[in-house]
C-alpha cells in the first residue's frame, strides 16, 4: 500500500531529508509515504507535510505563534485535523529560529553569460554561497548597494527572471577524503566517471587560509620527478611551489604526468586539475594513469573547455581543498594546475561580466591575488601539525617564450622556481626540452639525495660551458682541441638528459647514470648510441650488481665501496659490448 503526502517548503528540501521524512511517516502510518515537493515561499522558513486529514506543521510562522504562547513539547490537536508534533524537534527548530539570518532572500532580476542578477538581499557576504529553487547554485561575487552579482556554477537555463533566491551564510564546499581517491570528479565533487556515487563524510571549503609562516617547517624531503634534468639540476622538495613554464606543444602536461606516475610506491597521493582543455585530452591522460596504476593515489579535477566558466575558475580551488585534507591530515600531496594561464582568463571573463575595470592586458587588478591566495596554500606543515605537505605544480602557458607576460611575471614571483620548457631545444630533439639557463629552484641541494647532489654542480657548469662554446662553434672556425673535447662531452651530456616520455627514472638509477657519464667512464660516442647504451647499461646493473642498487637505495648516497663496484660494472659492461659487437 502507498500513501501520497505533501512536503511544503520555503525553499527546496536536499534529496536526503526528503528521504528522511519519507522514511520516518513511512514507519509512523505502516506503509510506504511519496511525498510531492510544493514550494511556497510564504511559509518563511521550515516545512509542513499533508497527509490524508492530517496536517504536519514546522514551519516557522506557526513555530513562531505557537512559541509565543509557550506551548508544550506535546502533540497539539486542532479541529481533529491539524496536528503540531513539536516533540524533539522543538529545540532543534528554536535553534535554526535563533541562528536565521534576518535577511537572506532575494529575486532574480537578470540572468545570463553565467551571471545572474539578483535584489533584496540585504544580509549577504562575498564568495557567499547563493542557492536558487531550480537546484542551481551561485558565488556572491559583486555586492552592490541595490543588487548582488552573482557567478552562476549550475544550468543557468533552470534560472528565470523572478525566482527566489535564498542565502546559505556558507561558501561553496567540495568532497574530500579518501573516498575521492581514484576518481574523476568536476568542480563540485560531482563524479564524471562510471565509478557510481561518491559517499563521502565530510567536505571543506573550497576557500581557505594558507598555513602561517610560524606553523611551516623549512622544504628538506626530495619530491623525484623522474627526470633525470629536473632531479639533478632544478630539485623538488615536498612542499615546495615549482612552476612548469613554455609554449604550447612542449610537454608540460607529459613533464607533470610523469611526476604523478613516478609518485607510485612513494607514499604521495596526486591531485590533477584539468582547467579548460579538451575532453578528449583528459579521457587520454586519465587512461594513461590507469595503464600506469597511478589512478589508485590520484584524484583528477576536470573542468574541460565545454565546461561553464565560472566552473572553470573554481576548479583549481576544489583541487586544492581536497588536497588540504590528505596534507592536514600528515599525508604528502602533490598537486597539478593544467594550466593556470586559462585559469587566469577564465577570471578574466568573469570580471569583464561582471563590469569590474580592466587594468594591463585587460585582466582585473587583483589577478595577482587569484593565484597568490592559491599557491600559498601549499606548505610544508611543522611537526605540530602532523608533518604533512602539498606540493604545487602550477603549469602556465608562453605566447613565443616570452615570460615577461603578465600573467608569467606574476606566477613566477610566487612560486619558488620555474623549469623552462624551449621550443629551440623541443624541436632540436631534445626532451624533456629543459633549459638550463632560465630555470632554477630556489630550494635547490636542501631538497636533493646526497647521491644526486654529488654531480648536480657539475653536470650544470660543462652544460653552460658547451651551451656557450656552441655558439661559436656554429661559425665554423678552427677550434683548438680542449674546446673540442669540451663539446664532444657537451653533447654526451645532451644525450644522457633526454628521455622517453611515461619512463621516469628511479633515484639509484639516475645516480648510477651522473656517476658514470660526470667521472668520464663513457667513451667517445656518437649521439645516437648513447640512448642504447644508458638501457642496455641500466638493464646490466639491475641483473649482476643488485646489491649496488640496495646500497645505494638504503644510504641515499655513493660511498667509496659502491663508487668501486659501479665502475667496476661499468669495465665490465663495456668490454661486453665490444665482444658482441666482433663477433
Amino acid at each position: 500500500m502507498t500513501m501520497k503526502g505533501v512536503l511544503i517548503c520555503a525553499k527546496p528540501m536536499a534529496p536526503e531529508n526528503v528521504a528522511k521524512l519519507e522514511a520516518f511517516f513511512s514507519e509512523k502510518y505502516g506503509a510506504k509515504v511519496v511525498l510531492q515537493e510544493v514550494i511556497d515561499e510564504e511559509l518563511i522558513g521550515g516545512f509542513r507535510v499533508r497527509i490524508g486529514g492530517n496536517i504536519y506543521d514546522m514551519g516557522m510562522d506557526t513555530a513562531f505563534e505557537k512559541l509565543s504562547n509557550a506551548v508544550d513539547a506535546s502533540d497539539v490537536l486542532q479541529d481533529g485535523k491539524v496536528v503540531y508534533e513539536l516533540g524533539d524537534y522543538l529545540t532543534q527548530l528554536w535553534q535554526t529560529i535563533s541562528d536565521a539570518p534576518p535577511e537572506k532572500k532575494g529575486t532574480v532580476v537578470s540572468v545570463g553569460d553565467g551571471i545572474a542578477v539578483i535584489k533584496g538581499m540585504k544580509d549577504r557576504r562575498y564568495y557567499e554561497l547563493i542557492e536558487f529553487h531550480s537546484h542551481c547554485f551561485g558565488i556572491a561575487m559583486n555586492l552592490r548597494e541595490d543588487r548582488t552579482e552573482c557567478i552562476l556554477i549550475g544550468d543557468e537555463g533552470l534560472i528565470e527572471e523572478g525566482q527566489a533566491v535564498f542565502g546559505t551564510g556558507k561558501a561553496l564546499e567540495v568532497p574530500v577524503g579518501e573516498c575521492m581517491l581514484g576518481r574523476v570528479v568536476d568542480p563540485l565533487g560531482r563524479p564524471l566517471d562510471e565509478e557510481g556515487t561518491i559517499h563521502f563524510a565530510k567536505t571543506r571549503p573550497i576557500e581557505a587560509n594558507a598555513a602561517p609562516i610560524i606553523d611551516r617547517k623549512p622544504v628538506s624531503v626530495p619530491l623525484e620527478t623522474g627526470c633525470l634534468a629536473i632531479d639533478a639540476m632544478i630539485p623538488l622538495g615536498r612542499g615546495q611551489r615549482q612552476l612548469i613554464i613554455g609554449d604550447r606543444q612542449l610537454g608540460k602536461t607529459t613533464l607533470a604526468i610523469d611526476t604523478i606516475i613516478n609518485q607510485k610506491g612513494k607514499n604521495v597521493l596526486c591531485v590533477y586539475v584539468a582547467i579548460g582543455q579538451k575532453a578528449s585530452t583528459v579521457a587520454q591522460m586519465v587512461q594513461l594513469l590507469k595503464s600506469t596504476g597511478a589512478m589508485e593515489y590520484t584524484v583528477v579535477v576536470s573542468a574541460t573547455a565545454a565546461a561553464p566558466t565560472p566552473m572553470q575558475y573554481i576548479a583549481p580551488y576544489a583541487g586544492c581543498a581536497i588536497a588540504e585534507e590528505f596534507m592536514y591530515s600528515g599525508r604528502d600531496v602533490l598537486i597539478v594546475y593544467d594550466d593556470l594561464s586559462k585559469h587566469a582568463v577564465a577570471y578574466r571573463t568573469i570580471s569583464l561580466l561582471l563590469k569590474r575595470p580592466p587594468g594591463r592586458e585587460a585582466y582585473p587588478g587583483d589577478v595577482f591575488y587569484l593565484h597568490s591566495r592559491l599557491l600559498e596554500r601549499s606548505a610544508c606543515l611543522s611537526e605540530k601539525l602532523g608533518g604533512g605537505t602539498m606540493t604545487a605544480i602550477p603549469i602556465i602557458e608562453t605566447l613565443d617564450g616570452d615570460i615577461s607576460a603578465y600573467i608569467p611575471t606574476n606566477v613566477i614571483s610566487i612560486t619558488d622556481g620555474q623549469i623552462f620548457l624551449q621550443s629551440n631545444l623541443f624541436h632540436s630533439g631534445v626532451k624533456p626540452a629543459v633549459s638550463v639557463g632560465l630555470s632554477v629552484s630556489r630550494v635547490g641541494g636542501a631538497a636533493q639525495t646526497k647521491a644526486i647532489r654529488r654531480f648536480s654542480g657539475q653536470l650544470r657548469l660543462e652544460l653552460a660551458q658547451y651551451r656557450e662554446k656552441e655558439v661559436f662553434a656554429r661559425f665554423g672556425t678552427g677550434l683548438d682541441s680542449e674546446t673540442q673535447a669540451l663539446l664532444k662531452r657537451g653533447r654526451q651530456f645532451v644525450e644522457l638528459l633526454k628521455q622517453p616520455q611515461h619512463a621516469p627514472y628511479t633515484m639509484y638509477q639516475e645516480a648510477i647514470l651522473l656517476y658514470v657519464f660526470v667521472n668520464r667512464l663513457v667513451p667517445d660516442l656518437p649521439p645516437e648510441e648513447i640512448a642504447e647504451l644508458k638501457v642496455d647499461f641500466l638493464r646490466f646493473m639491475h641483473m649482476q650488481y643488485r646489491r649496488v642498487e640496495r646500497a645505494i637505495l638504503n644510504s641515499k648516497t655513493i660511498d667509496d665501496k659502491s663508487a668501486e663496484l659501479i665502475t667496476r660494472a661499468f669495465q665490465e659492461f663495456m668490454a661486453g659490448r665490444e665482444n658482441a659487437k666482433t663477433q
